[in-house]
């Protein structure tokens, strides 16, 4: 038995932080190419990712928040 480990043995992730959020904003658009998410597999960290992502989903919803109490603030006011 030679004990070695597989984790071990791959190659260090090299993901970007703007690698990563370009995989997350692919993500939330739902258009992704095969080879561009075989890379984003090989690269980014899964933290990253999901820290990203958790982040990305906060800020829509804030947004969304926001844009509606506009809409609704300009409609009550005509």
């Amino acid at each position: 038995m030679t004990g070695t480990n597989d984790r071990q043995d791959a190659a260090p992730r090299k993901g970007t932080f703007l690698q990563t959020v370009k995989a997350i904003l692919w993500a939330f658009f739902g258009v992704r190419k095969s080879s561009g998410y075989e890379k984003d597999v090989n690269e980014l960290k899964p933290a990253h990712v999901i820290i990203g992502g958790l982040v990305g989903a906060l800020i829509f919803i804030v947004l969304l928040i926001l844009i509606v109490n506009w809409v609704v603030g300009s409609g009550a006011a005509t």
